[in-house]
């Protein structure tokens, strides 16, 4: 998959894709079926998405939580999964909302990248103030040359499948309830980093990671698939993950600590992508460490019975 970053990057056989529009956060089942409506309008072109980055919702709300259920990496290698052929990921910058929903019809979607066709979601909204929708890009995109589809929305056993409903059953430490409307485990992405090393020191050797930027799911022990995504330890593999703040230890900024079973290697600057499967319990305080580790004992064996049951 090619990764485009700025109009000025766009070559003359990235023109005429056909392109699925939007932020995707979680490329959940509603956006998948986005794209593939895209790939069904135009099966001829090369399949496209179109996304922004940062998060148009950072940009307008920077005081609020962190939000995101996936990063721009995490998100590349799902849409790659996918079988796109380009990603088009522009810089949501001052001109670029400073657009007007007809100027980035012209500029961005005719002019910049060629598109042949484009389709959304049936939410839509588009251009400075939010001032266009699905059908006002409907009505814009003859006359630019590209075709328009509008996807349905999709919903499930709880109603519609949106990133809202899937944080909802994160936080509440549901992670089999965001797979269903995700179609995908909830995975955490990113690089591993050095910790304080204590796992190590009780046996338990812990890959860490930083969660700082993204949506915290309920805080605790879960079942993870894990998947090394370079290095010479690349593959694929079962663990058991602590995701929280380490009370036993005093006040620390939450992250995600990581155990893989069967595992011997050195996993610093590597690639990870967690998996959550199941939630085991939530974080506790021990009275001694030789409790604790009982414990983590227990949360292994937990983890290794919910994971054999995967196909």
């Amino acid at each position: 998959m090619r990764i485009i970053r700025a109009l000025s990057d766009v070559l003359e056989s990235d023109r005429g894709a056909t392109a699925a529009v939007g932020n995707f956060d979680g490329v959940h089942l509603g956006h998948q079926a986005v794209i593939d409506t895209a790939r069904r309008a135009r099966p001829d072109a090369p399949l496209a998405v179109l996304t922004f980055e940062p998060h148009p919702r950072s940009v307008f709300q920077p005081d609020a939580p962190p939000f995101r259920l996936m990063n721009a990496q995490a998100k590349a290698h799902r849409l790659e999964k996918l079988g796109v052929d380009l990603l088009f990921e522009l810089a949501f910058d001052d001109a670029l909302r400073g657009l007007s929903d007809t100027d980035f019809c012209q500029k961005v979607l005719s002019d910049g990248l060629g598109l042949s066709h484009v389709t959304v979601g049936a939410d839509f909204q588009f251009g400075k103030g939010r001032s266009g929708n699905s059908k006002s890009l409907q009505l814009a995109g003859p006359a630019l040359g590209f075709g328009v589809t509008i996807a349905d929305l999709v919903a499930g056993d709880g109603g519609a499948v949106s990133s809202t409903a899937i944080r909802t059953a994160l936080s509440e430490g549901d992670p089999r309830r965001a797979a269903s409307m995700l179609g995908h485990w909830h995975r955490i992405e990113g690089p591993v980093i050095h910790g304080e090393k204590r796992g190590r020191e009780m046996g338990f050797p812990t890959a860490n990671m930083d969660v700082s930027d993204r949506h915290l799911p309920k805080l605790g022990v879960y079942a993870v698939v894990v998947d090394v995504l370079d290095g010479p330890h690349a593959g694929s593999y079962h663990g058991a993950a602590s995701l929280g703040v380490r009370p036993m230890f005093g006040e620390n900024t939450p992250n995600l600590e990581t155990f893989l079973f069967d595992f011997e290697g050195d996993l610093y600057g590597a690639t990870l992508s967690i998996g959550l499967v199941a939630y085991l319990r939530p974080e506790m305080t021990w009275q001694g460490i030789e409790k604790l580790i009982a414990q983590m004992d227990q949360d292994c064996i937990d983890a290794r019975a919910i994971l054999a049951q995967l196909t």
